[in-house]
């Protein structure tokens, strides 16, 4: 499945991207060995080295600005996967882009209560200003437009990202105002979250890597408001009124004989994860908290139609190996 071809609205909607990756540049920077060597940091933070393909890639991002075909290659080579195994994961992200962006990403959330309060109209108005649609880049390289299908911020309806931090309860004046600014080379401060840098900046910091100059300026952004009054509202009503949630625990039955142990949950002397399983099958409450912890207990037949799968030590599954198994067959080949 793909998005409609040609059409940037398509794709926002959908999720996915039908377009080309675009050629380097001439002018695009070079992932020099010190990439290499961050890239190395970001593998030893994880047991198997592919799982660190998430935050390389926004190391890729964080240097040229996407993630360019050179990306690809660089992730690939160093993770021991294939250029497909790359470009299948950052072609399904969409905070991967596959093309230049501009000094800033302005993402407007387009969803359904944002759009109801002006969303859309916040979007046309900025997309004809820039002259550009979405995942398009103005002509003088200062801002990517996007469509953004929620930014998860409904209490501040409707809202805007630059670069990923949050101007709430925009409106269309507003909105453009914004932009304009950052087009004339201003970074206005967000409603919340951290002072803004660029998304090279924050691409390098979702790639868990430093992208501020100094100690005090990380400083600064790690201690930057992150709530706001409409996220509070709740837990101010629940002060004023001294209301409490209720302990964590099961509440006692009131027909149970408090003078009696409860039963212990059936042992099989199994492995530790069977006698988890079976103590989360004895302590389901109703039929459908019931039926899941058996769906997911080790000893569960496997679903209609798969093969039966070695399952590790660890919990994870393995596609059995053998004659019979086509290990060299990409499809069953574990992802």
């Amino acid at each position: 499945m793909s998005a409609l071809p040609g059409s940037f609205e398509g794709t926002a909607v959908t999720g996915l991207d039908s377009s080309p990756v675009e050629p380097a540049a001439p002018d695009l920077p070079l992932l020099t060995a010190q990439h290499e060597a961050e890239a190395a940091e970001i593998m030893a933070r994880y047991p198997q080295a592919r799982s660190a393909l998430l935050p390389m890639l926004h190391l890729v991002q964080s240097v040229q600005g996407y993630v360019s075909p050179e990306g690809v290659g660089f992730c690939a080579r160093l993770l021991g996967l294939t250029k497909a195994e790359v470009g299948a994961v950052a072609t399904f992200y969409t905070m991967y882009k596959r093309h230049p962006t501009g000094r800033h990403l302005v993402s407007v959330c387009t969803n359904t209560l944002c759009a109801v309060l002006g969303g859309q109209r916040i979007y046309d108005a900025v997309s004809a200003d820039l002259g550009v649609g979405h995942d398009q880049t103005a002509a003088d390289g200062s801002v990517t437009l996007e469509h953004a299908e929620c930014l998860a911020a409904c209490d501040y309806a409707p809202v805007v990202t630059v670069d990923y931090e949050f101007y709430d309860q925009q409106d269309v004046d507003s909105a453009r105002e914004l932009v304009a600014a950052l087009r004339r080379g201003e970074k206005p401060p967000p409603t919340r979250g951290a002072p803004l840098t660029d998304f090279r900046g924050v691409s390098r910091q979702l790639a868990g890597l430093s992208q501020h100059a100094d100690a005090a300026a990380e400083r600064a952004a790690v201690d930057a408001p992150s709530a706001g009054v409409p996220t509070l509202v709740g837990v101010r009503l629940a002060a004023e009124r001294g209301e409490a949630a209720p302990p964590i625990g099961r509440a006692p039955d009131p027909g149970a004989d408090a003078g009696t142990p409860a039963p212990e949950a059936p042992s099989s002397g199994g492995t530790g994860a069977e006698r988890a399983g079976d103590a989360t099958v004895a302590a389901a409450t109703n039929p459908a908290e019931k039926a899941g912890a058996e769906q997911v207990h080790t000893d569960a037949p496997e679903p209609a139609g798969r093969r039966p799968a070695e399952r590790g030590a660890e919990g994870t599954d393995t596609p059995p190996t053998g004659s019979g198994a086509g290990t060299n067959s990409s499809v069953e080949r574990e992802v």
